[in-house]
């Protein structure tokens, strides 16, 4: 592994061809700011696409310094994604986050502004009373601030949001979590913050606006996600019959400029 950096990106991309030269751009506008405070470095993570994903970020970002592209030879889910990116980050800070733009690369500045001293992971929080959902399909909404709102009622009321992969992480953290977990879908973006809350590390929100996805299509598997949420929480009651201890540290920041 190379030296350590600042900030790992990491971005997970499973069939986003018509949506690389954008991210590309999007992401080009933030690095200067974000390079004003270290080294900072991209993961991109082809996770088996078949519409040319990966020879267009490879063919996209040859320009740009600090940039590392793994390849998976077939479809392996996020979960998987994102241990293959976790393997290649170097960040003593790690943000995660989707490459459609439902969270803009832009806000990553804003994101890191809430780890602050004593807070050990940001989590985006489009359902803190101060944030919000634009233009989402319904069904959608309606499947992940479910499962957030039980999530809130077995584990901690303050956190409102637990399906968002927009994050930022210390480092100390994921090498602490990360290697319990062998979720290879869309439950590991979930189980990565309950754990890190389990153990005792303080979450902090990023109010913000989830945002309809500006390019591609998703490919959540609503049905398959549900089933995974709820055995997963059947999972967490079981502990807590068993009378594992949970130590939980959370906190609800404002964004910065906005009223408490």
């Amino acid at each position: 592994m190379t030296a350590q950096c600042n900030l790992s990106i990491i971005i997970p991309c499973y069939n986003e061809a018509s949506g690389i030269a954008e991210m590309h751009a999007r992401l080009s506008a933030v690095l200067p700011e974000l390079r004003q405070h270290g080294k900072v470095e991209l993961v991109l993570v082809d996770d088996g696409s078949v519409d040319g994903t990966g020879d267009l970020l490879e063919a996209t970002f040859h320009d740009l310094p600090a940039v590392t592209i793994a390849r998976h030879a077939q479809n392996r889910g996020l979960g998987a994604a994102l241990r293959t990116g976790l393997e290649h980050a170097s960040g003593a800070i790690i943000v995660m986050t989707d490459s459609d733009g439902t969270y803009p690369f832009v806000q990553i500045p804003a994101l890191l502004d809430h780890l602050q001293s004593g807070v050990d992971v940001v989590t985006a929080s489009p359902y803190h009373p101060q944030g919000g959902v634009a233009n989402v399909p319904a069904y959608r909404i309606f499947i992940s601030k479910g499962a957030s709102l039980l999530y809130r009622m077995l584990l901690d009321w303050r956190i409102h949001t637990y399906t968002a992969l927009f994050r930022a992480y210390r480092r100390e953290v994921i090498e602490r979590i990360h290697p319990r977990l062998t979720d290879n879908g869309f439950l590991m973006v979930t189980q990565l913050l309950v754990e890190a809350m389990l153990a005792g590390y303080r979450i902090a929100e990023f109010p913000t606006v989830l945002q309809v996805r500006q390019t591609g299509t998703s490919k959540a598997k609503i049905v398959r996600i549900t089933k995974t949420h709820l055995r997963y929480m059947a999972r967490l009651i079981e502990r807590r019959l068993r009378g594992e201890q949970w130590m939980q540290r959370s906190e609800a920041l404002p964004v910065p400029g906005k009223a408490d």
